[in-house]
């Protein structure tokens, strides 16, 4: 059996059905254009082709992957296929490292860990109502649109009192002047009586 897994008889086996396939084509030819050896040629390919097809019903159809290497028993209907962590299923069959499995496994739920955060987060997000928001925002630019207007006209008031400052330093220095005089008045008045 070990003939048949081999590279070289799946190289045969191609080789003989493209051959085969190619005679009974150029009989077919050669019978459709009434050449000579139409017939033999045509007898040739499809006893070629029935040998081909009568050999791949005998060996049955190749695997495409041998799982039973990895895990033994698999191809055994009946067979009690131990979990992974078990370790080995017989004691001639080496088993899985626990601890290696166990390592990835620890990583990776970590990752999913990670992910199952990023996606709460996510969903706390989807669950926000911002229906009102539209409103909010043009209410906040309402708000900062009369507080510049604010600040402007505090900015005029400001000079306003700046102007109402010096106003008032110079009133109360012609108040000081006046009190001198009216002072000076009333000493005259009182030397004048006397």
């Amino acid at each position: 059996m070990s003939f048949l897994k081999s590279k070289t008889f799946k190289y045969i086996k191609n080789l003989l059905i493209g051959v085969g396939a190619a005679v009974v084509l150029m009989g077919a030819l050669f019978k459709l254009e009434s050449w000579e050896g139409a017939s033999e040629m045509l007898i040739i390919g499809l006893c070629v082709e029935a040998f081909i097809f009568l050999l791949l019903g005998i060996l049955g159809p190749e695997k495409d992957y041998y799982w039973e290497k990895l895990y033994p028993g698999l191809d055994d209907y009946s067979s009690k296929i131990s979990p992974l962590m078990a370790g080995p299923v017989d004691a001639a069959t080496p088993g899985l490292n626990g601890e290696v499995v166990e390592q990835q496994l620890g990583g990776m739920l970590n990752e999913l860990q990670g992910m199952s955060k990023s996606l709460g987060s996510l969903k706390a997000l989807q669950e926000v109502d911002f229906s009102g928001t539209g409103e909010q925002i043009k209410t906040m630019g309402n708000f900062y649109t009369r507080l510049n207007e604010a600040m402007a006209d505090l900015s005029d008031s400001l000079e306003d009192t700046k102007a109402y400052k010096q106003q008032m330093t110079a009133l109360n220095q012609n108040l000081g002047s006046l009190n001198n005089v009216y002072g000076n008045m009333l000493t005259a008045m009182s030397n004048i009586r006397q």
